[in-house]
């Protein structure tokens, strides 16, 4: 089996098949992560440019180390270094990276819609490592697998994710990830950073974290994007942590063990609490391992489909 499309642009409409497909081969990949030796050649020959127009450490590291143990030949793009600076288009430095014989783009944009357009003007393949507040398939699936390797499936699996929704790109591919694969998925925060009419996408909507965590199996905690917000969604963070923080105290309530994730970087003490995120019952780090293990498997399966 292979993926339907050339790109990855988002987990909104992929199939279930397409996200086991990518589940079961990043299993592959995470076994190579723990030899002494971790790199294969599936890409060598191949040329990958990662376009990031937004700061990042974790994606862009993970997306690095992804395409070096692939053996490709990686190019790294700073915005602040290039033309963009000078007024350049999305467009033409596209064009103009991709006359440089370009097999695949990885592109970070804070414009949502930015790597749909960018699979219409090259013949690259593209995966979209975040557009703006729309869609970030990657840590979506890197979200999902970590479950599915603590758990075994997803299938009937209960997952909150905490926080602030609105503004998450996070979210929005876990919610259409999880949901494909047969997990009940809610979500947990105040009115001002829930978007409105978001149970259409299939979760359940809760205002009050002692009403989630009796139910659930998982809680993906999201971190408060006060770069994105607009002042005046809640009253302080210091109020914030009081009611939507989580906690040891809060989690030590639930009828049983809770599993907790954060995508990164953690507000220590905001929207979680230092000791839980050091804690058992965390997999943050599984997660930045896993991330490699799916970042691997999305190039592969792109980069030797053509």
């Amino acid at each position: 089996m292979k993926l339907k499309s050339r790109h990855l642009l988002g987990l909104d409409g992929m199939s279930k098949e397409e996200i086991a497909l990518i589940l079961d081969t990043a299993v592959s990949f995470r076994e190579i992560l723990d030899r002494p030796i971790k790199k294969v050649p599936p890409l060598q020959g191949k040329t990958v440019v990662n376009l990031f127009f937004e700061s990042s450490t974790r994606t862009r590291i993970s997306f690095e180390l992804a395409e070096r143990r692939l053996s490709a030949d990686v190019v790294s793009f700073s915005t602040a270094a290039s033309s963009v600076s000078k007024g350049e288009t999305l467009k033409d430095t596209a064009r103009n990276i991709e006359a440089m014989k370009i097999d695949m783009v990885v592109i970070r944009h804070p414009a949502a819609g930015s790597a749909h357009f960018l699979s219409r003007v090259v013949d690259a393949n593209v995966i979209n490592a975040g557009d703006g507040g729309h869609e970030h398939p990657t840590q979506g699936l890197l979200d999902m697998y970590t479950i599915w390797q603590k758990f075994g499936s997803l299938d009937g699996l209960r997952v909150c994710m905490v926080g602030d929704i609105t503004h998450s790109r996070v979210a929005r591919s876990n919610i259409y990830g999880l949901t494909t694969m047969g997990a009940e998925v809610s979500v947990c925060g105040p009115n001002t950073l829930i978007p409105r009419e978001i149970e259409k996408l299939g979760v359940k909507v809760f205002h009050r974290l002692e009403d989630v965590i009796p139910r659930v199996d998982v809680l993906n905690v999201l971190r408060i994007q006060l770069e994105r917000q607009k002042s005046g969604l809640f009253p302080s963070l210091r109020e914030y942590h009081r009611f939507f923080g989580v906690t040891k105290e809060k989690v030590a309530k639930a009828p049983k063990p809770i599993t907790i994730m954060h995508p990164g970087p953690i507000n220590r003490d905001v929207e979680l609490s230092a000791d839980l995120a050091d804690s058992e019952h965390s997999v943050i780090l599984q997660q930045v391992t896993n991330g490699v293990a799916i970042r691997m498997a999305v190039l592969y399966l792109l980069g030797t489909s053509n």
